[in-house]
């Protein structure tokens, strides 16, 4: 049964992964488009990689060795990866299969030179490349040659690169397979890469060509440099001619070898322009094919192209799905809300379902189509202003794209106005009381939808959820909530520009907001200081907090001397703050309730930083630190031309921020706590469904989308696959970076800090919380496994609310992500700790440990030696 074992490439089609490989399916279903070159070959299957493992009993033990390994432990997985390797190429390959090979290379010739490569079943997928992880061997001439670098290449699937990316895309090493392709060797003139997408900018309309000499491993390998173009709509658009002085070719008798260029040819073009263009026509067919953009690898010889490969390039942002064809511009919501990960389907669905805008989803992410707002000069002069307060890099991503001038319209203004610049008092806001007023109606709101989906059920349920997203979207566009959050942020801009242009203060709103009131996150970091108290005068309950890891640990305190009153007074505050966790905007995400262990580090910390009462004397210090900054700024107004003026307009201005500001966290609060009903209610249907055998498991119904579900619920039926490509897709949607600024081009815009009143070498961000300070940085990414000091600098990539509890803990925060009024720059305010958002790549740049200076004040951050 040879032909298990050996396909002819034109056998192979893209749906056949799982014997020919990715890269074998994917040069079979090239071999089928219309103008494709391929060079002739054949595929060695994954059924003979797996003969060859049965034949080695050691194979197990070894891979079962290698599972156990830790991730961080280089050496051994060095060690054992290598040892596996050697086992594969020392087994024997059986006479049959041996003779298939054989026959299949006599097709093309027996002493045909060819190039023998692996194609891995976990590789050129649209989630993970694994480019460059396997072997591929250049002109092997000959049947004992070519079976040798078949057994390299299926050892190659344990090199420790490919190990390692395995075990960091969650791949498990005994479910890749090896096949191998082997083809006749092309002899080029030049060779190189392909991209039909720009693959550092992501737009979609710019396609790449590098090219190089000879055969392109001297690209590959990075030999030489090589010539670069960049063809848009058909045109060579720009062009980098390298100086190539090293090409490889290859052996008579087989290898290859690099040589000198001659000095005449190095700096000609390694193609013609009409060439690119060719190119790149062949490379858009095989994108259309293939529906996504391709990473190609081609060679030219007599003038034609061959096409010895093509993989989905995975590192590309995706691109939001429209029914038009206009140029649209979006925004990443993930910024603004402090939570960049990806959002599963069901979280996704129900943020847009509940939003007060039309979002828009792209890996995994939720965006916010802004074009309408740039192309009117009024709306464009208010959006910009708005978003220069909130995150500069989003402002100048947006100028850059409008300075091109080519791709968002210009409409006339219907309403034009002057945008709020907030160097004017604001407009008299609401009565203060009407804060209390808009909180008790959330309350009893969120009560009575408590109260009522309890009772819901099924269909039912689905129906009375709509209608309770009607009311969540009414609270949140109520008008007067609206006017209340402006008024304290207004004031805040008021304060910030005023004093700095009349005393020459810079961002003293951030003391004079110190402790302000009414402020739900802030208290909530307060409110665990308090939870550490009742369990510090209790040794064996701390001892027991500092070793658990299970989730029914609150139901064991009670065994413990103080152990009722330290479990009473952890589940009074998840009655109260239960529903929030770190990104919870993500409906799907475990809430504290349902994984009160995530609280316990913090806890601990509490309980090991600071002395009893701690809360209390937190909050009054920062009252007094503010009473008294108000009392200095107002003196010294009054010494001013004008001065009782500028204080009487100061000292309002400070009343409004100190009565609003706090208000600012509280709709957060209540959409959070919403979403926390909505959830329990939606599990208690996963739970029948898994009942029922629908779902195998309740979290599956994470990767359904509300409408989804609601089919699910009233079908009892439920599809799987579906379920399974969306966790693969979300477990892929990981390793993206959303960016701030994306177009319907797929290009990522970004933008830049234009300072030049910085240090040399120090990090630019953005200022949110005055104050400068020293200290240890810790490079955290779950709150879950912090560990903190006192006097530590928190470096993080962000911080919605969930991450409050750590701020009463620290003497400074660094985020990538942030800006003027998002929530933890708001709540840093309130504590008083200097800190700098915005600052890109904090957490790769800054290391865990080192000793770091916040400039809050200034907006920078030094990194000391």
């Amino acid at each position: 049964m040879t032909e298990q074992y050996v396909l002819d490439l034109h056998q192979v089609d893209g749906t056949q992964t799982a014997i020919a490989g990715g890269k074998g399916a994917h040069l079979g279903e090239l071999s089928r488009i219309e103008g494709i070159r391929v060079p002739e070959g054949f595929c060695v299957t994954t059924n003979a990689f797996r003969r060859i493992m049965a034949q080695a009993p050691s194979i197990d033990d070894q891979l079962e060795q290698l599972s156990r390994l830790d991730p961080d432990d280089r050496e051994a997985t060095c060690a054992l990866s290598a040892q596996i390797r050697r086992t594969i190429e020392e087994t024997a390959v059986p006479d049959d299969l041996a003779a298939a090979i054989t026959r299949a290379l006599s097709r093309l010739g027996e002493h045909t030179a060819c190039a023998v490569r692996s194609s891995a079943t976990a590789e050129d997928l649209p989630t993970a490349s694994f480019a460059g992880q396997q072997d591929t061997y250049l002109n092997v001439v000959g049947p004992t040659a070519v079976l040798w670098h078949i057994r390299r290449c299926w050892a190659s699937l344990f090199t420790e690169r490919a190990v390692t990316y395995r075990r960091r895309n969650g791949i498990d090493h005994r479910m890749v397979h090896m096949a191998v392709v082997v083809q006749q060797m092309v002899f080029p003139h030049a060779a190189g890469t392909l991209f039909t997408a720009d693959p550092v900018t992501g737009n979609r309309t710019i396609a790449t060509v590098d090219a190089g000499f000879g055969l392109g491993e001297a690209l590959v390998s990075g030999l030489v440099n090589p010539d670069v173009f960049k063809v848009r709509h058909d045109k060579v658009v720009a062009r980098t001619i390298a100086a190539k002085q090293r090409a490889v070719h290859a052996l008579p008798d087989g290898g290859t070898q690099e040589t000198a260029v001659d000095p005449r040819q190095q700096k000609q073009p390694a193609l013609t322009d009409a060439q690119v263009l060719r190119l790149v026509r062949l490379g858009r067919r095989i994108e259309a094919h293939f529906g996504c953009p391709q990473d190609i690898e081609w060679c030219l010889a007599d003038d034609g192209f061959h096409i010895v490969q093509s993989r989905p390039i995975t590192t590309l942002f995706p691109v939001p799905k429209t029914d038009d064809e206009e140029n649209h511009v979006y925004v990443c919501v993930g910024h603004g809300q402090m939570m960049t990960d990806p959002l599963r389907p069901l979280g996704l669905s129900m943020w847009q379902l509940t939003a007060m805008v039309p979002m828009h989803e792209a890996g995994g992410r939720l965006f916010v189509d802004v074009t309408p707002h740039l192309a009117s000069p009024a709306s464009r002069a208010r959006l910009l202003d708005t978003m220069g307060r909130s995150d500069p890099l989003i402002r100048d991503a947006l100028e850059t794209l409008l300075d091109r001038g080519d791709f968002v319209p210009t409409l006339p203004d219907t309403n034009p106005s002057t945008p709020p610049t907030g160097g004017t008092p604001a407009p008299t806001g609401p009565d203060p009381a009407v804060v209390t007023e808009l909180i008790e109606r959330s309350q009893a709101s969120i009560a009575a939808l408590e109260r009522d989906i309890r009772t819901k059920t099924g269909p039912e349920l689905f129906d009375f959820l709509l209608e309770a997203f009607e009311e969540h979207k009414r609270v949140l566009r109520d008008p007067l909530s609206h006017q209340a959050i402006m008024a304290g942020m207004e004031a805040t801009w008021w304060l910030n520009d005023k004093l700095q242009q009349w005393l020459g203060e810079k961002n003293a709103a951030d003391t004079l907001t110190l402790s302000a009131p009414g402020n739900i996150t802030s208290q909530m970091g307060l409110a665990l200081l308090d939870v550490a108290d009742a369990i510090r005068p209790h040794p064996e309950v701390v001892a027991f907090l500092q070793d658990v890891k299970d989730e029914d640990f609150l139901q064991k305190l009670a065994e413990l001397p103080g152990g009722a009153e330290a479990r009473d007074a952890i589940e009074a505050y998840l009655d109260r703050y239960g529903m929030r966790c770190v990104g919870e905007i993500d409906i799907t995400r475990p809430r504290w309730r349902e994984r009160p262990v995530t609280l316990v580090p913090a806890i601990l910390d509490n309980i090991r930083n600071f002395e009893p009462g701690a809360a209390g004397r937190r909050f009054e210090q920062g009252r007094q630190k503010a009473q008294q900054k108000e009392r200095d700024i107002l003196s010294r107004l009054r010494t001013l031309p004008d001065g009782d003026r500028k204080a009487d307009e100061t000292k309002r201005m400070i009343d409004r921020v100190r009565a609003f500001i706090g208000y600012r966290e509280y709709p957060k609060y209540d959409i959070v706590s919403r979403f926390f009903l909505y959830k329990q209610a939606l599990l208690r249907e996963a739970e029948r469904l898994v009942q029922a055998d629908v779902i195998a498991d309740k979290e599956d119904i994470f990767y359904l989308t509300f409408q989804e579900l609601h089919d699910t619920v009233r079908s009892n039926q439920a599809d799987h696959h579906l379920i399974q490509q969306r966790k693969d897709a979300f477990r892929s949607y990981h390793a993206l970076t959303p960016p701030r600024v994306l177009t319907s081009d797929g290009e990522a815009v970004t933008g830049t800090y234009r300072r030049d009143d910085v240090p040399a070498g120090a990090l630019i961000g953005l200022a949110v919380s005055a104050g400068v300070v020293e200290g240890r940085a810790r490079v955290i990414h779950d709150m879950a496994e912090a560990d903190l000091e006192a006097g530590d600098i928190l470096v993080t990539t962000s911080t919605d609310p969930s991450w409050s509890p750590l701020f009463v803990g620290i003497a400074g925060l660094v985020t990538e992500v942030g800006g003027l009024m998002t929530h933890g720059a708001v709540i840093a305010r309130e504590y008083g700790l200097p800190t700098v958002v915005g600052v890109e790549q904090a957490t790769r740049l800054i290391r865990d440990g080192q000793r770091i200076r916040v400039h809050g004040t200034d907006g920078y951050v030094e990194i000391l030696s």
